[in-house]
């Protein structure tokens, strides 16, 4: 009889500090809004937050490809909506956000994703900066740091006082990189300054904001306008002292950290999700 009641009370325990534990991480009652949301890093972050209990809005430039991913994360029990818009266009990120507050509700958490690769690195022939056209480098510009700006000047907007704002920028933000575009890397350095002083703004009113810089993952388009064959795998591979590219299954609990209640006495912060890249000297390459 008293080993049955130390089992139970063992057991209830055990439950108890789990949820204290999963509290940490959820998403309850929240509505996240996630741009470039329809592949990738952006779609990734839309399963995890569906996972933790949020509301999301999935938005990019494809309706079709969001719906797809609406309908997935739908059928395995998550809440999504979807919404196409161009970030590069001005004021489409504000058009978008005023649908949403009118037809899902308030956003409590907006993760600025958007992003373009803008072609190749200098070590391509169109990426040198001798043959880098305007028109390259304004698209990027307009996607990557001008789309973010708007995104986080619609968030502080309209989000409550204990809201979230999570950037998404890339270790090539973070020290030069010969495998991605002048632009890509330009501006991926733009947004993380242009989060940090928001951070600074919006700290009185609770608002954290944060940046996560990701390394090399597959399934997204670094480094070009396409995803990479496996060639460029490779290549990639033998820059990392993991000796591998990241999997979208480990961009997702650090894109989940940055936005949930475990992280609230974090804000400005940059995390790398890199494989130790930015450990690294460039003489390897």
């Amino acid at each position: 009889m008293t080993s049955t009641s130390t089992k139970t009370s063992t057991s209830t325990k055990t439950e108890t500090n789990t949820d204290r534990v999963l509290n940490l991480f959820s998403l309850d009652g929240d509505i996240v809004v996630v741009t470039g949301a329809s592949s990738g890093i952006g779609r990734a972050a839309a399963e995890i937050y569906a996972d933790a209990g949020a509301t999301v809005v999935v938005l990019g430039r494809d309706q079709t490809r969001l719906e797809d991913v609406r309908d997935e994360i739908t059928a395995t029990g998550g809440t999504v909506h979807a919404y196409a818009a161009d970030l590069a266009i001005p004021g489409a990120f504000d058009e978008v956000l005023d649908r949403v507050i009118d037809e899902v509700g308030q956003p409590t958490v907006v993760v600025a994703n958007a992003g373009i690769a803008g072609g190749g690195s200098y070590k391509t022939p169109d990426g040198t900066i001798g043959n880098y056209t305007d028109e390259a480098w304004g698209s990027v510009v307009d996607t990557n740091l001008n789309g973010t700006f708007a995104t986080v000047r619609a968030a502080a907007r309209v989000l409550p006082d204990d809201g979230r704002i999570l950037v998404t920028s890339s270790t090539a933000g973070l020290r030069t990189d010969p495998m991605v575009s002048y632009a890509y890397g330009a501006t991926k350095a733009g947004i993380i300054n242009l989060a940090r002083q928001a951070a600074l703004e919006l700290a009185p009113r609770g608002i954290r904001v944060n940046v996560i810089a990701p390394g090399p993952f597959k399934g997204t388009r670094i480094g070009g306008d396409a995803v990479l064959d496996e060639a460029g795998e490779r290549l990639w591979e033998s820059t990392l002292p993991l000796a591998r590219m990241g999997t979208m299954a480990e961009i997702k609990a650090p894109m989940l950290f940055l936005v949930a209640p475990g992280s609230s006495f974090v804000t400005g912060a940059v995390l790398a999700v890199d494989g130790g890249a930015l450990a690294l000297s460039h003489s390897m390459f």
